[in-house]
């Protein structure tokens, strides 16, 4: 196992791997692009699975007000978060089902970026900058802090802190940013809930249903709702989606479904970033489609004159 993008791509570089799953963008748009490398290896792009997202623990008393959550999917870019971090390989995230798939749609609430809409609705949660340092406080003068948690070994994630980090404090929130190794973060933080807010990312499956995600019985520490919410229509629509296989059945409760998250804002789902791959040059029957292009794995060849390693 290769612990980190930073020596996963010092590898690369010395042609001591075959395949990487992704490169990070300033990786796919800057550091391979030179006559060797492009000999060396092919570079694919095409929409991926994945999301990244800023969560919130719902159980803390200041995000389980929906007008926070909202007023922080007002504060922040997506736009600014897509060009400045992953350089437009991605495409903007409002909600968890990945554009172009069935059960998508792109009829629901929309956040522009709007610091004053931001700061109106903190006003009208309670959070007002009563003695005028720049950052707002709640009724009893208890200023708005809290911290940001994400993984070491993504640059990526630190740099979306950073900047949301920036955004938040133009609306009166002070955010702190905690960068903490990934068993450590995943064991002591997320699956505890130890956490105010966090920067992950979630993979989506070919099929809509996200039951282990959403569901308000899926809470607990080895389970995947790490933001603890609940809501009852969702429950009802996630267990009657799962329930039938006919996809024009299936498709208007994924929709609704959709709709009540963008309205709650559980998380701020910021984009789907394009998977970029690398395969050496070396292997033939690598195709992309819709899956990417792991699907016909089985059928990757080298000719017998390109080939490094062999049996016995």
């Amino acid at each position: 196992m290769v612990p980190s993008q930073a020596t996963i791509f010092l590898e690369l570089k010395a042609k001591g791997v075959d395949y990487v799953r992704t490169l990070t963008a300033f990786q796919y748009a800057r550091q391979t692009d030179y006559p060797a490398f492009r000999k060396a290896y092919h570079k694919f792009k095409y929409p991926s699975a994945f999301y990244t997202f800023l969560g919130f623990n719902l159980k803390d008393a200041r995000f389980a007000d929906r007008r926070v959550r909202r007023a922080f999917a007002h504060a922040i870019n997506k736009r600014e978060l897509i060009d400045g971090v992953v350089l437009g390989l991605a495409r903007e995230a409002n909600g968890p089902i990945r554009p172009g798939t069935w059960a998508y749609t792109d009829e629901v609430k929309r956040y522009e970026y709007d610091p004053e809409k931001a700061k109106a609705l903190l006003a009208e949660a309670g959070w007002v900058d009563r003695d005028g340092d720049g950052i707002v406080d709640d009724k009893d003068g208890k200023p708005f802090a809290f911290t940001i948690l994400t993984n070491q070994g993504n640059d990526e994630r630190k740099k979306l802190a950073e900047i949301i980090q920036q955004r938040l404090k133009e609306v009166g929130v002070k955010a702190d940013i905690q960068v903490i190794e990934w068993a450590a973060f995943i064991k002591e933080y997320v699956k505890p809930r130890r956490f105010e807010a966090v920067i992950l990312g979630l993979g989506t499956g070919t099929d809509p249903d996200q039951y282990a995600v959403w569901h308000s019985s899926q809470t607990g520490p080895d389970q995947m709702n790490r933001t603890g919410y609940a809501n009852p229509e969702v429950d009802h629509l996630l267990e009657i989606g799962r329930a039938s296989c006919i996809q024009q059945d299936r498709v208007k409760y994924y929709r609704r479904i959709q709709e009540i998250l963008a309205e709650d804002v559980p998380m701020l789902f910021l984009y789907f970033k394009d998977e970029v791959p690398v395969v050496s040059s070396r292997f033939r029957g690598v195709k992309v489609a819709p899956a990417g292009i792991l699907y016909n794995f089985s059928e990757w060849y080298v000719p017998r004159q390109l080939q490094r390693y062999t049996a016995g």
